[in-house]
């Protein structure tokens, strides 16, 4: 196939909060050179917190992004690149639902847009959650609702949930414990 892709240059366009914005230069196999856009991202972790009636917990709050409300699986950044995923899942769990998990396991690992982003968000499993508080961060407005997951499957399929860790999520967890 000739030779490999090589990264000649990685110029960094703009550093913000969650992301940085870099614009790559690349030699493709060809021998061509090409300009391709990268997002680096620190990671993510995210939760199904599933209650004893075997509802899943979910969280309405606006994104700017979309200009609207989104129905989500609860979900944060990590705090650093060494932070262990599960960490920050049940961090983010108590964070944003007021409940905590002793346990959680892992149950899929995804790349939300490998097209020119490297992040990645480990997705677990909490079961047996205890009450505890909401700790929201000052720009968290959260709504915490439980679903059963037939009507989490129908809000997938009709459009209402189109956020990808929590499609994929949901899916997965059907898929594997029911």
């Amino acid at each position: 196939m000739g030779k490999e892709f090589e990264r000649i240059k990685r110029e960094l366009v703009y550093e913000g909060s969650i992301i940085n914005f870099y614009k790559d230069t690349v030699q493709v196999p060809n021998g061509n050179v090409v300009k391709w856009d990268f997002i680096g991202h620190k990671g993510a972790a995210t939760v199904v917190p599933v209650t004893k009636e075997g509802r899943i917990l979910m969280v309405r709050q606006y994104r700017n992004a979309l200009d609207r409300y989104t129905i989500e699986i609860p979900a944060g950044g990590l705090n650093g690149a060494e932070e262990p995923t599960k960490v920050a899942a049940l961090r983010e769990l108590e964070e944003e639902t007021g409940y905590r998990a002793e346990e959680a396991e892992l149950l899929i690992t995804i790349r939300t847009t490998v097209a020119f982003c490297n992040e990645k968000i480990d997705i677990y499993v909490a079961n047996k959650l205890i009450p505890s508080k909401q700790h929201l961060d000052e720009d968290e407005f959260i709504n915490v609702e439980a679903y059963e997951i037939g009507t989490l499957e129908e809000m997938i399929y009709n459009g209402t949930i189109q956020d990808s860790k929590t499609i994929s999520a949901i899916l997965a967890y059907k898929n594997k414990y029911l």
